[in-house]
């Protein structure tokens, strides 16, 4: 037979009053019930833990071994139901984001500022990278959630990708330099002679940017390449030339103007990804929840629509 924690509990309670009936009403128990659990306690241990000397009750030395034991063990056990109630109520707790460069520089910061709000104590990290980094990451379980441009061949097998935006792409160039078209859309085939400024490679972006002009009959000129995103945005607001960029990194750029390419158009979709076989953790799950009701509700850049 083995110790339960309630019988620890009511043991406490005797040992502090040193009184059965007034033990039994400070737990809200009849003192029969009390009564017969402590001596379910004593029958498992083999020895009684208490004495009747004169009307009074007193600890025998079994009583008194296992006082500091019992003390322990039951704030051990208050404190591990503290620290899950916490963890579930959103009151502590952490979670892991990943984001490629440009959502960290458009979508996430609003997210993470709604979730803040609501979340106070929940801590907060997040994780910059390319869609296959971070893929990795989901994979290693480093990483939570990830917001990923998602591949056309899927992802791992191991992950779920939910799409949540579809995002079309445009041609940067800076407000006080002439347009690189005079009309309203741009083919991407008028971008031969013009020079880019071209992400370093690893970004999602180069390969689409790369692959589309192959497609479309020339390879670009590179006015500089190697930069970053933010870096990229400057050196076009510079006038070093023009990017292919999200349309949604531009929202707060008023020095760069957004000239949308001309039918097809080139897009792309962010899907948000976790580990399929895991259950998200409880932060990461409110975090999800602020995201998906960020893009339902919002109003979202030009270019970028919910799925």
């Amino acid at each position: 037979m083995q110790m339960q924690l309630q019988q620890l509990r009511y043991f406490l309670a005797v040992a502090e009053t040193r009184h059965f009936t007034q033990a039994a009403d400070n737990l809200d128990v009849s003192q029969p019930t009390l009564s017969k659990q402590i001596h379910t306690l004593e029958q498992s241990l083999g020895a009684p833990l208490f004495e009747r000397i004169r009307g009074a009750v007193a600890l025998t030395v079994a009583g008194e071994t296992l006082l500091p034991l019992a003390q322990r063990m039951v704030a051990d056990a208050d404190a591990a139901r503290e620290a899950v109630q916490d963890i579930v109520g959103l009151r502590r707790g952490d979670v892991r984001l990943g984001a490629t460069p440009s959502l960290c520089s458009s979508l996430v910061p609003e997210v993470l500022r709604t979730f803040r709000a609501e979340h106070p104590d929940i801590q907060l990290y997040v994780n910059e990278g390319s869609s296959q980094d971070l893929i990795e990451n989901l994979l290693a379980h480093t990483l939570d959630l990830a917001l990923i441009v998602q591949p056309d061949e899927g992802v791992d097998p191991a992950l779920t990708a939910m799409p949540v935006l579809r995002e079309s792409l445009v041609v940067a160039s800076a407000f006080d330099r002439p347009p690189p078209t005079s009309y309203a859309q741009i083919a991407l085939s008028e971008l031969e002679h013009t020079p880019l400024v071209m992400f370093r490679a690893g970004y999602d972006i180069r390969g689409v940017t790369l692959e589309a002009c192959r497609q479309a009959g020339f390879t670009p000129k590179f006015a500089v390449e190697g930069g970053e995103m933010d870096a990229v945005l400057a050196f076009v607001e510079a006038g070093l030339g023009v990017a292919l960029v999200p349309s949604m990194v531009l929202a707060n750029r008023p020095l760069l103007r957004a000239t949308p390419l001309a039918p097809p158009g080139m897009r792309r979709t962010i899907a948000l990804a976790h580990r399929k076989r895991s259950v998200l953790p409880h932060a990461a799950e409110a975090l999800r929840t602020t995201l998906l009701a960020h893009v339902a509700t919002e109003e979202l850049p030009s270019g970028v629509r919910p799925l």
